[in-house]
């Protein structure tokens, strides 16, 4: 990490200090990793994500963060991409054939194609270096909230004649099964875990984060065709006008 990110994490984090210096995290707050071969970085990042009242380890290797990950549960991995040996892409692939925790990449390349690859190997997110610290912490938020709405959502969703179980993400329709597209298992499981709540437009976008307002309103009527009695009068997913989508159980 370039020498104006450390200024721009470090800075905030002394303030932040000063501040909370006699409090500690407690043990039920969320716990997050820290991957990045630079200990400096490591560190500043650890006293800065303490300070606003998380649990940090942090690992200098893809290996370090194995051992890290067998031994205690995480909220959430902070993971650089470019690292020696193991690279955090890597890691990241490894690391989604056998479980769902949230990772957050940071990495210095930040071209859409660099950025495309990492959220096709299994991010929730993704920063660009350098970035500004309150950024780190929005984004860190952002994806807790996420998953913890998407952890408090039954297994299997009930609403109408339809049945959809989120983590498979198979959908059955007065119990014959409906065939989803990958990009439609995407979107309901979005929904189900955002119930009741309106979704715009770069909200859904997928993760190349591409796409037109058209292609995505084209999604939606199809997967609308597969859980709608009437698909032109929605009762469950409901277009708010001027903004988004919106998913209404019953």
């Amino acid at each position: 990490m370039s020498d104006n990110t450390a200024r721009l994490i470090e800075t905030p984090a002394e303030g932040a200090a000063a501040q909370n210096k006699t409090s500690r995290p407690d043990d039920n707050a969320p716990h997050i990793l820290v991957v990045d071969d630079d200990r400096r970085i490591r560190e500043l990042l650890k006293r800065y994500l303490g300070d606003n009242g998380f649990r940090v380890s942090v690992a200098g290797t893809a290996e370090e963060a194995r051992a890290r990950l067998a031994g205690l549960a995480f909220d959430l991995l902070v993971l650089d991409v470019m690292m020696p040996g193991e690279t955090g892409l890597e890691l990241t692939a490894a690391l989604r054939s056998s479980s769902d925790i949230p990772i957050l990449l940071l990495t210095a390349r930040a071209e859409t194609e660099h950025r495309i690859e990492g959220l096709e190997q299994g991010a929730d997110d993704y920063l660009p270096k350098p970035f500004e610290p309150r950024e780190l912490l929005l984004r860190v938020n952002t994806i807790l909230r996420r998953t913890r709405k998407e952890d408090a959502v039954e297994a299997e969703l009930f609403f109408g004649d339809c049945r959809f179980e989120r983590k498979s993400g198979r959908l059955w329709r007065d119990e014959i099964p409906v065939r989803l597209t990958e990009r439609e298992v995407q979107l309901m499981q979005l929904f189900t875990g955002r119930m009741n709540e309106t979704l715009t437009r770069d909200d859904l976008r997928d993760g190349e984060n591409a796409g037109s307002e058209r292609a995505i309103d084209v999604q939606i009527n199809r997967l609308r065709r597969k859980i709608e009695h009437d698909p032109r009068n929605p009762l469950y997913l409901q277009t708010v006008r001027g903004i988004g989508y919106i998913f209404k159980p019953d």
